[in-house]
């Protein structure tokens, strides 16, 4: 997919975190109508993935308010990946949801961008009358609590060995180079793991999960349904889609979902 005009500008910048932990977060913000759409992205992925500008151009031909952003370590933002942890990133969604977003919001968040899109919720919950609200989120293959259930359960003795006494163990990926999982990533994990007890998020929820999802399972997601609230949950289960859900017939269902919000 080519990119947007406004994808060839130079990103903003906001700077998060405590004076002995700044990161430099690059934010491209499209200016638009509500709900804004506000995009999470994921593990090891930024806002110029395929998802992230299908959904921007979708937001440009309907006038629509749309923010990306890069969690530090990732894409154009600061920061290095081997020191993020789910808490720091977090702590990033939030400080750009609060400094860019006005009014109802839809949220879309692709597998760790389920996660925050989830952990983002509970936050907003705890803070008065914010600017922004969500008015619905959009899941696409999510991964709650992956460092502890899809990572950390399933890693042999061996590397598990090799995280506790060294830190790091380099991890192979099918989709580039190997990228480091660290000791501390695993730990800090544990802070904000959701699915042992009931989500509330005060917004529909739709969820689209790939059936042959090698990194994710449809099983996790189904998981998550169940921790939701009855209501308003929809799970699409894409039959012959893997984790990436990025061919044009996915495409075409995430924008129809996002749609569907309002």
């Amino acid at each position: 997919m080519t990119s947007s005009a406004a994808d060839q500008q130079n990103p903003a910048f906001i700077e998060v975190g405590r004076a002995d932990a700044i990161r430099r977060i690059a934010v491209r913000a499209r200016e638009g109508s509500l709900p804004g759409l506000f995009w999470l992205g994921g593990f090891k992925s930024d806002m110029r993935g395929t998802k992230a500008l299908a959904l921007d151009a979708w937001a440009a031909e309907h006038k629509r308010a749309c923010i990306r952003f890069d969690y530090s370590g990732h894409g154009e933002s600061g920061g290095d990946f081997v020191e993020g942890t789910i808490g720091r990133w977090l702590e990033e969604s939030v400080a750009v949801f609060e400094q860019f977003c006005v009014g109802p919001q839809v949220v879309i968040g692709s597998s760790m961008g389920g996660w925050m899109a989830l952990l983002l919720a509970r936050e907003l919950a705890k803070r008065p009358a914010p600017r922004a609200a969500l008015k619905g989120l959009v899941l696409i293959a999510p991964a709650p609590d992956f460092t502890e259930e899809l990572m950390w359960k399933g890693f042999s003795p061996e590397i598990r060995h090799q995280i506790e006494t060294t830190g790091v163990w380099l991890r192979p990926s099918e989709y580039g180079d190997p990228y480091p999982i660290t000791r501390n990533l695993i730990e800090e994990g544990r802070k904000h793991l959701l699915l042992g007890g009931t989500i509330e998020v005060g917004c529909p929820v739709h969820i689209l999960q790939g059936a042959q999802d090698p990194d994710v399972p449809w099983k996790h997601a189904c998981a998550l349904a169940h921790r939701l609230p009855a209501e308003d949950v929809v799970l699409t289960m894409i039959q012959d889609g893997d984790h990436r859900l990025s061919r044009p017939q996915d495409i075409a269902r995430i924008l129809a979902a996002v749609a569907e919000m309002g």
